[in-house]
């Protein structure tokens, strides 16, 4: 179990590592698609934008919003509720995150780092409770050296699950147009939020395993809030819930905060609707872009799951990330002159690593799912007749 941590952590700080030189390089508003359009070209750059609008980000910001629900109904009081009743929360969720992002982008980054500088310090609090009072709830080392046969299929099933938490190592480039000294800031951003999260995912899970025995972790749906059951009973069941419910909703104005901006730089491309570039006249932000990412959201988290909703965006947006990182030799080579205030440290083995795990992510989830794994892929290449009739000229 804290392997596939550890493992999702190593792939990730390489991803991050690559991706900062690119993010340095290109400081330009889209990010990804702007990484993956200026190394493979138009038509690979809108394969992206397309699966951003049809998969990806409607994907992150139901599951994001589904945790939301289901964490605010509890703080509620609100025991048992129905799948449909989270769902309608979820989606009320997603409407408010957008309108805060149409407000202002100073205003979302504003909510985003103060539910980030809550959520790391709440986790810390969390997990030092756990080792020094997890004891008298039945903690014990002894939980460490449970054993229990491993499946590779499944093992790389719940990688999929810990990149998603993982991700968004580099969000922050979607809005590198809008950033002070991106050159000097985004790697800083990239490497350092990257090596932060990683930890705290450890410790947490470290903490949770401790007070809980595997099988028990394993069937709890909020193990956060029944870890802080197990040692202060009812008060903290209502804390931690209060604190995940502010978490992901600032997680949620993140996810509708930079990606909307792909859209923008894709109709400022010519390869996306115009429409959709339009800037609101009095916030100065994509207010189009960001509607249409509120609309898909709601629509996703409305009819599907949230292991589905996670599972969609990593399997749509990892083959991606592999393209902008497999970018970083084609551009060295293609583009020596390109300026590149930060170099990936390691290099070509770096990259290379974390493209070893985007390929065994994809190649694993082609066997042990393929049939869900076949439509997903099938929708993003759904996207080049799509440019083809529509984009080409």
């Amino acid at each position: 179990m804290l392997a596939i941590w550890v493992i999702g952590g190593v792939i990730s700080l390489c991803g991050a590592l690559s991706v900062a030189e690119l993010a340095a390089s290109l400081p330009q508003t889209g990010g990804w698609y702007v990484f993956v359009r200026e190394s493979w070209g138009r038509l690979a750059g809108f394969l992206f934008g397309w699966s951003e609008l049809v998969l990806i980000r409607a994907s992150a910001s139901g599951a994001i919003a589904t945790v939301f629900a289901e964490y605010l109904l509890r703080s509620l009081g609100w025991a048992a509720p129905s799948t449909r009743d989270v769902q309608y929360v979820a989606a009320t969720a997603i409407v408010v995150a957008g309108l805060i992002n149409i407000r202002g982008v100073r205003l979302g980054a504003w909510l985003t780092g103060i539910s980030t500088i809550g959520k790391c310090a709440a986790l810390i609090v969390l997990s030092g409770a756990s080792f020094l009072l997890g004891g008298g709830a039945g903690g014990s080392m002894a939980h460490f050296d449970a054993a229990a046969p491993v499946d590779a299929g499944l093992f790389g099933l719940a990688l999929i699950s810990v990149l998603w938490a993982y991700d968004g190592f580099a969000d922050v480039s979607f809005n590198a147009g809008e950033v002070i000294e991106p050159q000097r800031t985004l790697p800083r951003a990239i490497v350092s939020g990257t090596v932060m999260i990683v930890c705290v995912y450890l410790l947490a899970n470290a903490a949770y395993l401790y007070v809980h025995p595997i099988d028990r972790v394993a069937r709890s749906p909020l193990i956060a809030a029944d870890t802080m059951e197990a040692i202060f009973g009812r008060m903290g069941v209502a804390a931690v819930s209060v604190v995940v419910t502010l978490s992901t909703m600032g997680g949620l104005v993140a996810t509708l905060l930079g990606p909307p901006r792909v859209f923008f730089a894709m109709a400022g491309d010519g390869v996306f609707f115009q429409s959709v570039a339009r800037v609101h006249p009095r916030y100065q932000t994509p207010h189009v872009a960001i509607g249409v990412a509120m609309v898909l959201g709601m629509a996703f988290v409305l009819t599907r799951t949230f292991e589905q909703l996670a599972d969609t965006f990593v399997l749509a947006i990892w083959p991606f990330y592999g393209l902008a990182i497999a970018g970083v030799y084609r551009l060295r080579a293609t583009r020596p002159e390109l300026p590149r205030p930060y170099r990936v440290p390691g290099y070509p083995v770096v990259p290379a690593i974390f493209l070893l795990g985007v390929t065994y992510l994809v190649g694993n989830a082609l066997v042990a799912d393929p049939v869900w794994t076949s439509v997903t892929l099938g929708i993003v290449l759904a996207g080049v007749p799509v440019y083809l009739l529509a984009f080409r000229r």
